[in-house]
C-alpha cells in the first residue's frame, strides 16, 4: 500500500486482476482504488475471508455483510489509497458495499459525515501536512500541541512510532510481545511455588497484626483461590488504569502531562498497529510491578501478599498477551476472541470514551461503559 502519500496513478482492469491473483487485496470506491493486502489480516475475520478467496477478488473483505464501518474506519482505508481506475474500468474489482454512491456526493463525502454517536475527534491524518515532524521523535514534540492534542493523538495512522532520540531508551520503550511472557512466566512459576511451599508450613495467619485470639489460618489448599482472586483484583485494576490514566484528557496549557499521556497511552491510540508497542517493555514494567509488589506487602501478611501478587502478575501476562492477539491475532468468526477483537477494533476507532475491557468486557457492565453489542456487530 502506497498510503496516502503516494503519487496516484492509473491501474487498467489486466493490472488489478494481476494483483488479485497474487493474493492482494483490492478494494474499489467508484474509481479510487486501495491496496489493503498487508492490513486486511488484522481486521476481524479478515484472514479466514482471505483463504476462503485466495487468488480471488476480495475487495469486499473490509466492508461486506453482515456489518457497514464507522466513518472513521473508512477515513482509515485513506492510508492504502495507491491510484485510480481506468476510465470506463470501475467494476474491476466490485465496489466495496459500503463505497458512497455518487448520488451521495450531493450532501458531501459520505466518509465525512460522523454519526452522532462517534467520537467527534477522530478524523483522517495527511502525514505530510500534520502537526509533527514524523521525521524527529514524537515524545517531545506533542506537548507542544495544547489544545490540538487531544483531537491530533485520536487520529490514527499506520505507521510505527519513534519517541526518543537516544537508541537505548527507544529500545527500552519497545518490545517484542513473546518477552514478555519469556521474562515473566518463569516468575510467576517460581513464586506460586515459593507462595504455596511457605504456606504449607502453617505460620500463615490472617489478622494476627490485630488479634492473635480470633486470627484465621491461611492453609496451602487456599493458595488457588488468592491466585485467582490475584487475578480477579488484576482484571478491576486493568480497567481503571486504562479508564482513568490512559484515558484521562491532559490539560491543554501543561506540556509534561500531555508528554506523560502520549508516552503512556496516547502512543498506541495515535498508531494502534505498531507491532513493537503493543505489550509493556519489561523495564519500565519491572518499576510498576515492583510498586504493586510493596503495596500489597504492607496490606497483607507477607506470603499472603506474596500470593495475590502472582495471581495478579498471571493476570497481567495474560492481559498483554490478550492484547498483542487482540491487534494481530485472526480469532474464528463466532468465537469469543472474535468478538472481543471486534470490540477492541470499535474501541479504537469510534468509541474512545467507552469498552475500555481488553481481557475481559465484565467490568464494563458496572462501570456503564460497555460498548452496544449491536454497534459493533453492525456498524465495526
Amino acid at each position: 500500500a502506497g498510503g496516502a502519500m503516494a503519487a496516484p496513478r492509473s491501474f487498467s482492469a489486466a493490472e488489478v486482476r494481476a494483483r488479485c491473483a497474487q493474493g492482494a487485496c483490492l478494494v474499489r470506491c467508484r474509481r479510487r482504488l486501495y491496496d489493503l493486502s498487508g492490513f486486511v489480516r488484522l481486521h476481524p475475520g479478515g484472514e479466514q475471508l482471505l483463504r476462503r478467496r485466495a487468488g480471488t477478488d476480495v475487495s469486499a473483505a473490509l466492508d461486506g455483510p453482515p456489518h457497514r464501518h464507522s466513518a472513521n474506519a473508512r477515513r482509515w482505508l485513506e492510508q492504502y489509497y495507491v491510484g485510480e481506475m481506468e476510465s470506463g474500468e470501475e467494476q474491476v474489482p466490485p465496489a466495496a458495499p459500503g463505497c458512497p454512491r455518487p448520488a451521495d456526493e450531493k450532501g458531501g463525502d459520505a466518509a465525512a459525515q460522523t454519526p452522532t454517536r462517534m467520537d467527534p475527534r477522530c478524523k483522517t491524518v495527511d502525514v505530510e501536512t500534520d502537526l509533527v515532524d514524523w521525521q524527529k521523535p514524537l515524545l517531545w514534540q506533542v506537548g507542544y500541541l495544547g489544545e490540538k492534542y487531544d483531537e491530533w493523538v485520536h487520529q490514527p495512522v499506520d505507521r510505527p512510532i519513534r519517541l526518543f532520540h537516544s537508541d537505548i531508551l527507544e529500545s527500552l520503550s519497545k518490545t517484542a510481545w513473546y518477552v514478555v511472557f519469556i521474562v515473566w512466566a518463569p516468575v510467576v512459576l517460581y513464586l506460586s511455588w515459593v507462595s504455596y511451599t511457605s504456606l504449607a508450613q502453617g505460620n500463615t495467619r490472617l489478622f494476627s497484626s490485630f488479634t492473635t485470639e480470633y486470627s484465621i489460618p491461611v492453609h496451602k489448599y487456599y493458595f488457588p483461590f488468592i491466585f485467582l482472586l490475584g487475578m480477579f483484583l488484576w482484571s478491576l485494576l486493568e480497567y481503571l488504569i486504562h479508564r482513568f490514566v490512559f484515558h484521562m484528557k491532559p490539560p491543554a496549557s501543561n506540556y509534561y502531562l500531555i508528554t506523560l499521556h502520549f508516552l503512556l497511552h496516547g502512543q498506541h491510540h495515535k498508531s494502534p498497529f505498531d507491532s513493537s508497542r503493543l505489550v509493556f517493555p519489561p523495564v519500565p514494567a519491572s518499576l510498576v510491578i515492583g510498586f504493586f509488589y510493596g503495596v500489597l506487602q504492607l496490606l497483607l501478611p507477607e506470603v499472603l501478599g506474596l500470593s495475590v501478587f502472582v495471581g495478579g502478575l498471571c493476570g497481567y501476562v495474560v492481559y498483554d498477551m490478550m492484547h498483542y492477539y487482540l491487534h494481530y491475532g485472526s480469532p474464528k468468526k463466532g468465537t469469543y476472541l472474535y468478538g472481543l477483537k471486534a470490540y477492541h477494533v470499535k474501541h479504537h476507532f469510534e468509541h474512545q470514551k467507552s469498552g475500555f475491557g481488553i481481557s475481559t468486557r465484565f467490568w464494563d457492565h458496572p462501570f456503564r461503559t460497555l460498548i452496544p453489542e449491536e454497534t459493533f456487530e453492525k456498524n465495526l
